[in-house]
């Protein structure tokens, strides 16, 4: 019991924690345009909005990360998922992703992140990708959907954003005075 009231504890915590996060606008530019969200075996437009509704969540997770107050606008404007569909007709003509060094996952998008008073923090037009991404997850039995993309975009958010943010934090109450 003592254990559960601690879990249900921590939970609370870092429930309070996330509500004090920068809000996140995320647009996405003609996805059927995309380079690859092609599915294996569901409908296009089905496999487009659970792609989408995973990108939605990587952003907000990394706005999660940033201070309250804060805005971050973000246009993607093309996502190519690692791997690449094939049509194999010993699966019964069905769709396989596979995932090979020469498939790396891409993003590209716009941002743009505004401090509490609306000051730019950081802007610009991100072209990602990860030619390592193979090398850098280890068991892939175990890895959840999307992680190659996950992966790339925290790397990125964790060299170029919370920098920035962090850099203009300690810059900004000195000047606000």
């Amino acid at each position: 019991m003592r254990n559960h009231l601690i879990a249900l504890s921590l939970i609370a915590v870092l429930g309070i924690g996330q509500a004090a996060a920068a809000e996140v606008q995320i647009s996405f530019q003609e996805p059927e345009k995309f380079t690859d969200i092609r599915p294996t075996n569901e409908t296009r437009s089905r496999y487009q909005q659970r792609v989408q509704t995973a990108f939605e969540k990587m952003f907000s997770d990394m706005a999660a990360q940033m201070p309250e107050g804060y805005q971050w606008q973000v246009t993607i404007t093309d996502i190519d998922l690692a791997g690449d569909v094939d049509y194999f007709a010993g699966n019964g003509g069905q769709a396989l992703r596979i995932v090979k060094d020469l498939y790396s996952p891409a993003i590209r998008f716009s941002h743009v992140l505004r401090d509490q008073q609306g000051d730019e923090v950081l802007s610009g037009e991100e072209r990602l990708r990860d030619m390592g991404f193979l090398q850098r997850i280890s068991r892939p039995s175990a890895r959840p959907e999307f992680e190659y993309e996950r992966v790339m975009l925290n790397d990125w958010f964790g060299k170029n954003v919370q920098p920035a943010v962090t850099q203009h934090a300690a810059v900004t109450p000195k000047t606000a005075q």
